[in-house]
C-alpha cells in the first residue's frame, strides 16, 4: 500500500526558511519521480511546486519558487525534501507530496499525502 507522510510545516515569518519532508513507503521509491504540490487557502486546485527524478539528477520548479526552493531526495531513507527559503506570505498553503505509479494492469495512479500546513505571516 502506497503511503506518503509529510511533515515540517509550521508558522514562519516572511523571509524565513522551512524544510518539509515526505516519507514514502509501499512502492519502489528509488525508481519513482516525486513531486511537491501545494493548495493555497481558498483554492480548489493544487499547483505543482517542484519535481525530482528517481536519482535526483533532474529537478524542475514552478516559476514562483525558482531560486528559493530546493527539492532533494534520500533514496536510502525513502524521503523527499523541500527546502523553502525566502518565504513569502503567498507561499502559505498546504503542501502535499505526490507520486504516480504504474499498477500491474498498466493503469497509472496518482498518490497523495495528507499534507503539511505552511503559514507565512508576521
Amino acid at each position: 500500500q502506497v503511503r506518503l507522510v509529510e511533515s515540517g510545516g509550521a508558522l514562519v515569518q516572511p523571509g524565513g526558511s522551512l524544510r518539509l519532508s515526505c516519507v514514502a513507503s509501499g512502492f519502489t521509491f528509488g525508481n519513482s519521480v516525486m513531486n511537491w504540490y501545494r493548495q493555497a487557502p481558498g483554492n480548489k486546485e493544487c499547483e505543482m511546486v517542484a519535481s525530482i527524478d528517481s536519482i535526483g539528477g533532474i529537478t524542475s520548479y514552478a516559476d514562483f519558487v525558482k531560486g528559493r526552493f530546493i527539492i532533494s531526495r534520500d533514496n536510502a531513507k525513502n524521503i523527499v525534501y523541500l527546502q523553502m527559503n525566502s518565504l513569502k506570505p503567498e507561499d502559505t498553503a498546504v503542501y502535499h507530496c505526490n507520486t504516480t505509479q504504474t499498477l500491474g494492469s498498466g493503469v497509472r495512479k496518482s498518490y497523495w499525502g495528507q499534507g503539511t500546513r505552511v503559514t507565512v505571516s508576521s
